[in-house]
């Protein structure tokens, strides 16, 4: 899902792609006395916020896993790096844990931007990849076909703009919809782009589309130019630093009228962007909701507590989640390489996970439901799974 950060340098990825033996754990000999799964994660950086909560979720899956028992009758080591936010640096560190570090997959980066520049490098050394929170429609399949070692256990893009579109029109009644978008971002594009053709598929009228970049602090220009059109709804896909103080200035000069968005809201610096009384009739796509009482759910949430002492979002789910999606893949492969868990990866059928039963399509897509969340006073009070 999430901010694609651009400037893979060719030298870096040059040097990823040189010859060399395979990175699977497994290459002939001994069996490994542990399973090495590589984290690759923005711990640091611009999008931290995003690979902290996703390696929480991953630490406390694992920690479950080997008190378990582990897999295969071995435990589970992680191997963590820092890729600093930077694709080039995610690429470097990919490298690394394939081929010194010898994982047998690896979780990671959050970016879609981040992640893709890691893919070359598993295809090299025969290495899986998955992301929980790499969002863009090309991650995982382009122009040139599946990504073969390119997996991810959250929906894409394209999912998320049908399904609020969809919302929009089915729930709120709305006709008419401005679009304010982050033109700096791919993941805002993509998504806008995929709710104006579903929701004028629809029926329904988008009356205008206004821009900003990423980093943005002042939007009355934009927002008083807006302010005497008539619409139903504003479609706001973009992050919350953003959005936050975007809905803010909007309730300020008198504008009430519902905000939707994307996962990119889903942040606790949402609420101390926005304030409280600004953060009402707000809507926006996730993959997992604090309200379902699914007991998997209920006893993820109770269990994220007790170790963090604070409410998982969907970020730590999804890592949460990731981490046993591989792990269920290794433990069905028939072997322990890459590519006996590249295959059991692709095979997932009905993995019961906290952010809903997932099977894997052609394309190394989850299929699975998606969740639309509604705050009052900042804070999550409904929740409504839907489908695009």
């Amino acid at each position: 899902m999430k901010r694609t950060i651009t400037g893979v340098l060719a030298a870096v990825i040059g040097l990823a792609l040189l010859p060399g033996c395979s990175g699977s754990q497994s290459t002939g000999g001994a069996e490994p006395s542990v399973i090495k799964i590589g984290i690759n994660y923005e711990l640091s950086g611009a999008v931290a916020t995003y690979g902290q909560a996703s390696v929480k979720g991953i630490e406390l899956a694992v920690e479950e896993i080997n008190a378990a028992g582990g897999v295969k009758g071995k435990k589970v080591e992680l191997v963590s790096y820092d890729n600093k936010s930077e694709p080039a640096e995610a690429t470097t560190l990919a490298t690394k844990l394939m081929t010194q570090d010898k994982v047998l997959a690896i979780i990671g980066p959050a970016t879609s931007g981040g992640f893709k520049a890691t893919v070359p490098v598993a295809l090299k050394n025969k290495v899986p990849v998955v992301s929980g929170s790499a969002t863009a429609d090309d991650v995982t399949v382009d122009a040139s076909g599946v990504k073969e070692y390119a997996f991810r256990t959250c929906f894409n893009d394209s999912f998320q703009g049908t399904a609020m579109a969809n919302y929009a029109a089915k729930n709120l009644s709305a006709k008419s919809v401005l679009i304010i978008k982050d033109s700096s971002s791919d993941y805002a594009k993509g998504l806008a782009e995929n709710f104006k053709k579903t929701f004028t598929a629809a029926g329904g009228t988008i009356v205008g589309e206004e821009a900003y970049v990423a980093g943005d602090t002042d939007f009355n220009a934009i927002l008083t130019r807006v302010k005497g059109q008539q619409f139903d709804a504003i479609y706001l896909p973009g992050y919350y630093q953003e959005a936050g103080l975007i809905i803010k200035a909007a309730r300020a000069l008198g504008i009430t009228t519902p905000v939707l968005g994307g996962d990119g809201f889903d942040s606790p610096d949402l609420l101390k962007l926005g304030g409280a009384a600004a953060l009402n009739n707000v809507y926006f796509t996730n993959h997992y909701s604090s309200l379902d009482k699914d007991p998997k759910v209920v006893k993820f949430i109770a269990d994220f507590k007790t170790k963090y002492g604070e409410e998982p979002n969907a970020f730590h789910a999804l890592g949460y989640d990731t981490a046993k999606f591989v792990v269920d893949a290794i433990g069905r492969s028939s072997a322990l390489n890459g590519e006996a868990v590249k295959t059991a990866l692709a095979e997932t059928k009905d993995f019961e996970a906290v952010t809903g039963k997932l099977s894997v399509d052609a394309n190394h897509n989850p299929i699975k439901a998606i969740v639309v969340i509604g705050l009052k006073d900042g804070v999550q009070a409904t929740s409504e799974k839907v489908s695009s």
